[in-house]
């Protein structure tokens, strides 16, 4: 699944334009590179992104066939880091 799909279905981040944005702007790498939107995301990637004031990392267990609830969108990544930023 592309990093962009995946952060919006996962409720990471709003919608899969701001998502792009992000990545256009080169706000987000997989496993330390600098990642581009449509870049395919496969289990056990770890992702960083620096959005809405914090910078995130998370390991994605498992990636999702299809539409996950917001309830059910934890179960597929795991929190690592989530520190605010000094602006």
């Amino acid at each position: 699944m592309r990093v962009d799909k995946l952060l919006s279905k996962l409720c990471l981040i709003k919608t899969r334009s701001i998502a792009k944005n992000a990545c256009d702007k080169k706000l987000v790498k997989i496993n330390g590179k600098i990642a581009k939107a449509s870049a395919m995301i496969v289990n056990d990637d770890i992702i960083d992104f620096e959005l809405y004031g914090y910078f995130n990392k998370i390991k994605i267990t498992k990636v999702p066939k299809g539409n996950v609830s917001k309830a059910k969108a934890p179960e597929y990544y795991e929190i690592l880091t989530r520190d605010k930023l000094d602006l």
